[in-house]
């Protein structure tokens, strides 16, 4: 059967169309050092391995979680006064960039620091606590802290007090952006959260 001249007009304008939206959608790497250089390394160094205890460390986090909590910056569905300042100005192809070129990067191990502690946090990280309906970490965020790429982050080496300050947002309220977090830090005591935060920032 011989297709109309329309029909394949319009299915070859819709390929273009895919094929250009693709082009526009791929990170340039450059352009993200660049972006990076000028609005990021501030606080989180020049590879993005934060060596500021408060300050997260970026490298080697999947892309799709940085561009979503850029996106919330900057829309204010996750509250931040100073990164919703630094998002203001980004474009979806500056976050795209600045999330693929911090994905390259080389990830700093951190280290666990109080033996004692250490023990909880493992016991939560990887079997949750299940008499309190408190669900194991590992589970979304893997046994080695390697995250599940466009699902959930990066946890590993990630320093103790920027993982602790985020899990009492997300049981205070003050994180309001993942429901499921929210849910999890509900039920954990101050001890709880400073033990797993300590034995995620020693995982490799």
């Amino acid at each position: 059967m011989k297709l109309p001249v329309s029909f394949l007009m319009a299915a070859a304008a819709a390929a273009l169309s895919l094929n250009v939206h693709a082009q526009a959608a791929k990170p340039d790497l450059a352009k993200g050092s660049a972006t990076y250089g000028n609005v990021c390394v501030a606080c989180h160094a020049a590879d993005g391995n934060s060596t500021t205890p408060a300050n997260p460390k970026l490298a080697g986090q999947h892309p799709e979680y940085l561009m979503k909590q850029l996106q919330e910056y900057k829309s204010g569905k996750r509250a931040n006064p100073i990164m919703q300042g630094m998002a203001a100005g980004l474009s979806d192809d500056d976050m795209r960039n600045v999330a693929h070129w911090l994905a390259s990067q080389k990830p700093a191990p951190g280290f666990a620091s109080d033996p004692e502690l250490v023990k909880l946090g493992e016991r939560i990280y990887r079997g949750g606590l299940a008499d309190r309906g408190i669900a194991a970490c590992a589970g979304c965020h893997s046994p080695n802290g390697a995250g599940i790429p466009s699902q959930y982050p990066r946890l590993s080496g990630q320093h103790a007090d920027y993982t602790k300050t985020q899990l009492e947002h997300f049981r205070n309220g003050t994180r309001a952006n993942n429901a499921q977090m929210r849910d999890v830090a509900a039920k954990m005591t101050d001890r709880e959260i400073k033990a797993v935060s300590d034995y995620i920032a020693g995982l490799r």
